[in-house]
């Protein structure tokens, strides 16, 4: 199971605090184990040890939980980003890093279907998340004009959360090695040079 480092608080006979956060925290947990679809509100009040109704009372519904959650997940993967330092090479190699130590957030940001995809607060991550993948895009030698730049995100993005799904799905083959940091490096240096 991964660990959700400064993102988390320990959830186990919650008293007291932030509830909001131990109920996330909860969450990321449950989808380590069970998967973002057989999350249960019940099953994620019991884990964070409140009553059943606590979650539903911060979030709504499920939807409204994953919706946070996504927020969350878009709003650390900027921060990934913009410690890459508008290297591109390495804005793709820490999404994959991001995929692989914070996987339960990945598993739900990707999936409109699980969340509100027109959440205010959910749109504002995923821009600044794309925002920042962009300026590694337009610091590209003889970077062109914004619609190439939109366009050579895509093409970036698209390139590193293939890699990023095709390692969690393990099917990648045994040559690319053990580390998703180095094998992802190795992969997308082919296209930034």
């Amino acid at each position: 199971m991964a660990r959700y480092d400064s993102d988390v608080t320990d959830t186990r006979a919650y008293h007291h605090g932030d509830l909001r956060r131990a109920l996330l925290t909860a969450a990321l947990e449950a989808i380590e184990e069970v998967g973002p679809t057989a999350l249960s509100l019940r099953d994620l009040a019991r884990r964070a040890g409140v009553s059943h109704a606590a979650p539903a009372h911060h979030f709504g519904d499920k939807a409204g939980l994953l919706t946070a959650l996504a927020a969350q997940g878009f709003d650390l993967l900027a921060q990934a980003l913009v410690r890459a330092g508008g290297d591109l090479l390495e804005a793709g190699v820490a999404y994959v890093d991001f995929a692989v130590r914070r996987r339960a957030y990945f598993e739900v940001m990707f999936r409109p279907e699980l969340h509100r995809p027109d959440d205010a607060e959910l749109t504002a991550a995923r821009d600044r998340a794309g925002a920042a993948l962009r300026s590694g895009v337009a610091a590209l030698p003889g970077g062109g004009a914004p619609a190439d730049t939109d366009r050579d995100a895509l093409a970036a993005w698209s390139i590193a959360h293939g890699f990023a799904t095709l390692w969690l799905a393990k099917a990648l083959p045994d040559r690319v090695g053990d580390n998703p940091s180095d094998a992802a490096r190795e992969v997308l240096r082919r296209l930034t040079t």
